[in-house]
């Protein structure tokens, strides 16, 4: 093997560090994807090039940005196809361990998204965990920028103080293809805590964790007028208290997540 290093002109080291930066280049690209994707939603018409200057991605310039989206059908001439049926980047994908499941009870699925929030002309990034039996928020994070150390780390982090690390064993983790739900770090963590990492094929079979973000940034985030991104931490920690403390849901009889699940906890005590 040493010979192989040799042949390529550099040290043992120096080539699991260009591996590593290469790794981490894919994962941070196929979270682009899922976010031009979401921006084309809320924008149709908007382009490449527009999108790469709100979304000011880190580790990718403008030009490869563009070709990503044309490699990808996400150039604005291309009909929009939110049907993910190929991954061009060669990334790790998980069974989707979702679609059969019951769930009965907290702490055995969670789902998750990244979705991005607009100020200024300026893209931010809300990563948020529900516990899919009561409908809680059990993590979350803001970041400026896509990196897993800044949006799903910190939000699984979270989840880990608030459940307890010994109450997460074989609990079912789903996201969407995104590639910070499949960065080294974070597998790293879910390996350790036996999380079942899980991933939808599709866009709607992660509809809840869409859904949620639909609710937090429309109902609370726009009217609550965020003006630069201390406000908006402050205001998306307000938002989700709000959320698990004060809205009603029909899945839960409308009580609000917080009132259920001690409803629950006391009908088990």
């Amino acid at each position: 093997m040493n010979s192989v290093y040799r042949c390529l002109g550099i040290s043992k080291q120096s080539f699991y560090q260009m591996f590593s930066r290469r790794l981490y280049k894919q994962e941070e690209q196929q979270q682009i994807i899922h976010l031009v994707r979401q921006v084309r939603k809320d924008h149709p018409r908007m382009s490449a090039r527009d999108i790469y200057f709100k979304l000011q991605p880190s580790r990718i310039g403008r030009d490869q940005f563009e070709k990503l989206c044309y490699e990808n059908e996400l150039k604005v001439q291309q009909k929009r196809n939110f049907r993910v049926t190929t991954n061009s980047l060669g990334v790790t994908r998980f069974p989707n361990y979702l679609k059969e499941f019951e769930v009965t009870g907290v702490n055995q699925v969670f789902v998750s998204d990244i979705t991005y929030f607009e100020i200024k002309d300026r893209f931010y990034y809300l990563t948020f965990i529900m516990d899919l039996f009561n409908r809680q928020i059990v993590g979350y994070s803001v970041s400026d920028n896509l990196r897993a150390e800044s949006t799903t780390i910190p939000a699984l982090n979270q989840l880990i103080r608030l459940r307890g690390s010994d109450n997460l064993k074989g609990a079912i983790f789903h996201s969407d293809g995104g590639g910070q739900y499949y960065s080294n770090e974070f597998k790293a963590i879910t390996s350790n805590l036996e999380l079942v990492n899980s991933m939808a094929e599709e866009v709607y079979e992660n509809a809840h964790a869409e859904r949620l973000n639909g609710i937090i940034k429309n109902n609370y985030l726009y009217p609550y007028g965020p003006t630069d991104f201390k406000s908006l931490k402050k205001l998306t920690k307000k938002a989700v208290w709000m959320y698990n403390h004060e809205k009603p849901h029909s899945a839960l009889n409308r009580n609000t997540p917080i009132s259920f699940l001690k409803t629950v906890n006391a009908i088990q005590a």
